[in-house]
């Protein structure tokens, strides 16, 4: 088994669903007492959330490189970057380290064509589903993306940060998210976001659901088990 590194704490509700993914991968394909051999560097979610707001992606771009490197420095083998809208800064990641980025949109592309998809929903903070560089991925991919009108991606963005990143999961807020999700009429949406899928599953909606997050598990674990 190769050792998985993972870049967390955005925020560490999320990473902490990384960890008990990875860990329940490889025990059900191992069996035993088999745990997944990751390394973790956990950033403080506050300054990242903070240069964000301020449209400042040169300074996560830094913390998150520094923070990768001491992934790799660690013995990671690989690197899982555990969000999503960090994933904006992906590219400037891999350059600057040696191991290998497995690339969170490139996985949910695939098993958005591997559905027979050709356009997909997103849902996820404000700069994942208003900003360019997710969809632009995607459309390297040959799918469409489709997000929220206004008044859905700021319900969806609240919920994520005033409620799903504090560890506050509501009813309500479950019903609301499967409301926007199934008012987009489409056959797949993104949850394009860790912490969304720790809330709604496919029970609560009508269309395919994507969860970021066991999706880019599945591929780390295919890395370090193959």
């Amino acid at each position: 088994m190769r050792t998985i590194g993972l870049l967390g704490g955005m925020s560490w509700e999320s990473s902490a669903h990384y960890y008990r993914l990875l860990n329940e991968g490889v025990r059900d394909r191992l069996g035993g007492l088999h745990s997944a051999r990751v390394v973790m560097h956990s950033v403080d979610f506050a300054e990242l959330e903070s240069a964000m707001r301020a449209d400042d992606w040169e300074t996560v771009a830094d913390h998150m490189v520094r923070a990768a490197r001491s992934v790799e420095a660690g013995g990671g083998e690989c690197l899982l970057i555990g969000t999503n809208t960090g994933h904006k800064v992906a590219d400037r990641i891999a350059d600057a380290i040696a191991i290998p980025v497995i690339h969170l949109i490139d996985v949910i592309a695939d098993e958005a064509l591997r559905l027979g998809l050709d356009r997909v929903g997103l849902l996820g903070t404000s700069y994942t589903m208003e900003q360019s560089f997710y969809r632009d991925r995607l459309a390297t991919h040959g799918l469409r993306t489709v997000v929220p009108d206004q008044a859905g991606r700021e319900e969806v963005n609240r919920i994520i940060f005033e409620e799903l990143v504090r560890g506050v999961f509501r009813a309500e807020s479950r019903s609301r998210l499967a409301e926007i999700v199934d008012e987009m009429q489409l056959g797949g949406v993104i949850l394009g976001c860790t912490e969304l899928e720790l809330l709604l599953d496919d029970d609560d909606v009508a269309c395919h659901l994507l969860p970021s997050t066991r999706l880019h598990v599945q591929a780390g674990l295919e890395w370090a088990l193959h």
